[in-house]
């Protein structure tokens, strides 16, 4: 199933794709342009952990000219910085490079502690689309990117869909593919990961308990192009969904 949560006529509801429309909680169908797009993750009362991981893809991690990492490397992200499908990223005046990464985002289904790789899915309650967009002029280290680079309001966009894990036989063999302004500029797939979905799993739950909603951003494959003001992005990921947004300068 694919699950939604968006605004419609001041209100926000949960919602489900089926054949083609937009079903409402309160059963009335409405049009996919009618709505806002909120990030398709159920409200919680606490922060939730946003977990990225950086050089997932060896390609990606030789197109940046850094050898591919021999254990993951991740940094935590603010809740703050998610919007939703067909929201508006802004890029600050005077940025002189940055760019999309379409990433498959896990989300955790149930509390996770000390979780062995051979259970792992059984903890993985779905699976949407993520843009970690990175801006290039700030960073320092690819190692260790600084909260300027990845910790952005509005350059996390995630959606449309969260669909449920279930419906996602082969998470591990999955087509990524990005366009700007409608012309392909990054195609990968998620077999293509360093650290695979069970392996983070039981990674992270070895020293931290993973609760429901939290996150994991497997990164990017190589292919990343520069983001100008008004062009638009979207990154989509095989059985998961299509994601657009669109850069505005500030």
């Amino acid at each position: 199933m694919r699950n939604a949560r968006v605004i419609f006529e001041g209100r926000t509801f949960d919602a489900t794709e089926r054949d083609g429309r937009l079903l409402l909680a309160d059963g009335r169908a409405a049009a996919f342009d009618a709505v806002t797009w909120l990030p398709p993750l159920a409200p919680t009362p606490r922060p939730r952990t946003v977990l990225a991981l950086g050089l997932n893809y060896a390609e990606h991690a030789k197109e940046l000219e850094f050898k591919a990492p021999e254990e993951p490397l991740v940094f935590v992200k603010g809740e703050g910085t998610l919007i939703g499908h067909r929201q508006i990223t802004r890029r600050p005046a005077g940025v002189q490079f940055m760019h999309y990464e379409c990433e498959l985002a896990i989300v955790v289904g149930r509390t996770a502690r000390k979780v062995r790789r051979q259970d792992a899915y059984d903890f993985i309650g779905g699976y949407t689309v993520a843009n970690d967009y990175a801006i290039r002029d700030y960073l320092e280290n690819w190692y260790r990117p600084n909260l300027r680079v990845k910790n952005r309001d509005t350059c996390t966009p995630i959606g449309p869909w969260l669909v449920d894990a279930a419906d996602v036989p082969d998470p591990m063999n999955l087509a990524l593919t990005t366009t700007v302004n409608g012309t392909v500029t990054q195609r990968g797939s998620t077999k293509d990961m360093i650290f695979d979905a069970p392996f983070l799993i039981e990674y992270f739950s070895a020293f931290m308990t993973l609760q429901p909603g939290d996150l994991i951003l497997t990164g990017t494959p190589d292919g990343v192009v520069d983001c100008r003001h008004g062009d638009v992005v979207v990154t989509e990921i095989e059985r998961i969904g299509a994601l657009t947004n669109t850069i505005e300068e500030t």
